[in-house]
């Protein structure tokens, strides 16, 4: 059997990492004996969830290009010539079989060189609306992996893309619902999961404070919400202005951080969330009907073109931060619940979409790759014998 070393470059953002970590772990289950690298900046979110996730990164230097022309552009340019010069330095020392990036500046320059050093490579793109990196380094890697179809009309390379989905936790897929309800207590009343993300969004947790006394006293409705643990105290505080105290209220249940997401995701009847791509690729998994609340503040405004992909797919409705306070959430959320065909018609959509085997499909494409396939690729000498 080959011993072969695979390089992932990916970071910034969880989104970016926790795609190559998902692949990264799939790999390891088949093959544990083979070397798995990261490669990151020390600024990235990666130094903190690459070695926890137990596996070994290196840093080099690089720098995110803004939009407008300024002196800071000069910084970033040479910081991407020092960040080519120590990838060709590390791909040199480790002798990578294949790189695979899944985005963030960092996998710019370590992609880029490992195609000119013709060391076969992968990218995976986890959003609708590709990144600048992907865009450009989709000219340069043998297979560009997409995670929604609708990315085709954003790339040109036609002829390298392969729809694999976003990788996503096995736990996520395995929760089952009914066992996840017990567990968190719930009873057969419609549960209501609503969370910004891991830091939290101050408009969704504002539209939350308004959103709860519509629902305090009637009893109807069971919810978990995650504020981020910034934004927790003001949730709180604000709820408690309203003569609310979530502690003292057995359905409604107010945390900082949702620990049982896979639990939490499994027993909800329906999400309110941002539209970050793994989200919803586990939203889809899951089968889960949504009202998604992207975010503005991301490049491209990437979420939006995520989240109008769920919706023109009839598996959520989207309510922009500029349309939505806590009435316009009670009502479109009380419109979903009353109607419980559109429900289930909307979750059989999102399940639809879903897909539970990206890993599995970004692992056959390596091998393909590996062993010379019909991206013309060539085979890599075996290393070891095992």
């Amino acid at each position: 059997m080959m011993f072969l070393k695979i390089l992932f470059a990916g970071g910034g953002t969880a989104g970016h990492i926790n795609p190559a970590i998902a692949i990264a772990k799939h790999i390891q289950t088949k093959h544990p004996d083979w070397e798995i690298l990261f490669v990151g900046t020390e600024q990235g979110l990666e130094k903190k969830l690459v070695p926890k996730a137990g596996f070994s990164i290196r840093y080099i230097h690089v720098k995110g290009f803004k939009r407008q022309w300024t002196l800071d552009i000069l910084i970033t340019i040479k910081a991407l010539f020092k960040g080519m010069m120590e990838a060709k330095q590390l791909l040199k020392a480790f002798k990578p079989d294949i790189v695979v990036g899944t985005g963030g500046y960092v996998s710019g320059p370590v992609v880029l060189r490992a195609a000119m050093m013709k060391i076969p490579t992968l990218i995976h793109e986890q959003n609708v609306f590709p990144g600048i990196t992907i865009k450009i380094l989709s000219r340069f890697a043998n297979v560009v992996a997409i995670s929604f179809k609708e990315s085709k009309k954003y790339l040109k390379v036609k002829h390298k893309l392969v729809h694999t989905g976003n990788p996503i936790k096995k736990e996520i897929i395995d929760t089952d619902r009914e066992r996840a309800r017990a567990s968190l207590g719930l009873d057969k009343r419609p549960f209501i999961l609503v969370f910004g993300g891991s830091l939290g969004a101050d408009k969704i947790n504002k539209t939350l404070v308004e959103y709860i006394p519509f629902i305090y006293q009637k009893k109807s409705i069971q919810l978990m919400a995650g504020t981020g643990e910034k934004q927790y105290d003001a949730v709180i505080d604000g709820l408690q202005q309203e003569g609310i105290d979530p502690g003292a209220h057995q359905d409604i249940k107010v945390f900082p951080y949702i620990y049982n997401m896979d639990e939490a995701l499994a027993a909800a009847d329906l999400v309110v969330c941002r539209a970050g791509a793994i989200t919803l690729s586990e939203l889809t998994a899951m089968g889960k009907p949504s009202i998604l609340i992207p975010s503005p503040n991301v490049t491209n405004n990437h979420q939006e073109y995520n989240a109008r992909v769920l919706e023109k797919h009839g598996a959520a409705v989207v309510l922009t931060e500029s349309d939505l306070n806590g009435t316009i959430l009670y009502n479109q959320i009380d419109t979903l619940l009353q109607d419980k065909s559109l429900l289930r018609k909307m979750s059989k959509n999102s399940l639809r979409m879903g897909i539970t085997n990206a890993a599995e499909k970004i692992y056959n494409i390596i091998m393909e790759l590996l062993n010379g396939s019909e991206f013309g690729v060539r085979s890599p000498e075996k290393k070891k014998q095992g």
